[in-house]
């Protein structure tokens, strides 16, 4: 985990549903808005080499827990994810069927 942020469900570590924690417990990203650029800074961040694509509608399947972050847009040349634009912590309009993924090359 780097900066508090892994991928689940994927075949590997460098790919799958997009999760955080913050508090004691980890929640997903809504896809609104979540785009190529916001999986470009995701998968720099973790050190997955370059993104191929950034799937929405859970295609790593529904989390569990809350949905943190949404409305995430990405210049895509951002350090870390949580550096990108988006609207306040726990202020969503989704449900886990609009969980963000994304599926990065590892170099």
């Amino acid at each position: 985990v780097k900066g508090h942020l892994r991928l689940a469900s994927g075949a590997h570590r460098c790919e799958g549903r997009v999760e955080l924690f913050l508090g004691q417990r980890w929640g997903t990203v809504c896809d609104d808005a979540w785009d190529l650029r916001a999986a470009i800074v995701l998968c720099r961040q973790l050190g997955c080499g370059q993104a191929l694509a950034a799937p929405g509608e859970a295609h790593f399947g529904p989390g569990r827990g809350p949905i943190l972050l949404d409305n995430v847009k990405c210049r895509g040349d951002e350090s870390t994810l949580l550096l990108c634009s988006h609207i306040r912590w726990d202020v969503h309009n989704c449900d886990h069927s609009e969980d963000a993924s994304v599926l990065c090359q590892p170099s």
